[in-house]
């Protein structure tokens, strides 16, 4: 259950109200890096971890923060927007605040644009809603960066140094929450890539452009074992495609599937009744899955069906 609490979790004062500001400060409160994105995205994805009750309770602290940040934006754009309720100069600067929200707070963003649930990123797959946590956070920093650059109120700048500095926490707990699963950062799901082709860089992008702009080499090439292909269109060999010949086994996942379920979690029952990534059943009989191999040292080529069964 929600208990809310009739105080702030910052005391927000300003001196002079600033309607324009206040239209930007929207941004955080209905748009697609606000505080109420954030505290949806981490809530729902809190409530579908049922395989990780230690990082559920993680994303519902977090979740349930954010829906405090959210007060605390939304109290902040209300005094930046007090004289849109008297002053008609004012109202003009935003009519659809002034006419449609009474001069008050909406779901809409600095554009007038609806809060739309397209903006939560969601994948049921722990170590991937994480990443994206991750990144909704630094997301979130820049963007109160940018606002406290446009305004000189002291106490907009304390609780925009509030809200950003948050980020920053929190972005620690998800990288931390997601470090401590000891799995390989390209380690993603139940199936593994590809060898050879996974370690191509594809140098899709050459010539010299008109801004001085050339064919650049770094480290993203040749990191991690990467090494540059050049495109056949280029005169070089292309991407070894014929690698791809049927799924590759299942990948390393580290302790992500190792902590406390949840009394509703079927996750135990179904990897042992099904393989996790195609829902072939592999218990009741039938033969657990591999790859295709070539036959008769015929070239490796894509199996219709990705897979056979052992013999």
């Amino acid at each position: 259950m929600y208990h809310h609490i009739k105080k702030l979790m910052y005391t927000v004062n300003i001196g002079t109200p600033d309607v324009k500001f206040g239209n930007l400060l929207l941004e955080q409160f209905g748009g697609a890096n606000g505080e109420l994105a954030a505290a949806m995205q981490y809530t729902i994805q809190g409530w579908n971890c049922t395989d990780d009750l230690a990082r559920r309770d993680l994303l519902l602290d977090i979740g349930t923060e954010e829906l405090s940040h959210l007060e605390v934006v939304g109290a902040l754009i209300r005094m930046h927007l007090k004289d849109l309720k008297t002053n008609r100069e004012a109202a003009e600067a935003d009519p659809l605040v002034t006419i449609a929200g009474g001069g008050g707070v909406n779901l809409y963003n600095s554009q007038g644009d609806a809060w739309t649930a397209d903006y939560l990123k969601i994948t049921g797959e722990l170590d991937v809603d994480l990443r994206s946590n991750i990144a909704a956070e630094a997301r979130a920093k820049i963007v109160y960066e940018r606002l406290i650059d446009h305004t000189d109120d002291p106490g907009t700048i304390d609780t925009l140094q509030f809200l950003m500095t948050r980020e920053i926490t929190h972005l620690k707990a998800f990288t931390a929450a997601l470090e401590s699963m000891e799995k390989s950062p390209f380690a993603i799901g139940f199936l593994k890539p590809t060898p050879g082709i996974v370690d191509e860089y594809f140098n899709a992008s050459t010539g010299d452009g008109d801004e001085g702009e050339s064919d650049m080499r770094g480290p993203w090439q040749t990191s991690f074992g990467l090494k540059p292909v050049e495109s056949e269109m280029n005169g070089g060999p292309g991407l070894s495609t014929e690698d791809i010949h049927g799924t590759e086994g299942q990948e390393e996942r580290g302790k992500q599937d190792s902590g406390q379920k949840a009394t509703t979690s079927v996750f135990a029952e179904a990897l042992s009744q099904t393989h996790p990534s195609t829902n072939k059943h592999a218990g009741n009989g039938t033969p657990p899955l591999q790859t295709r191999e070539p036959q008769n040292g015929a070239s490796k080529k894509r199996s219709p069906k990705g897979f056979t069964h052992r013999s």
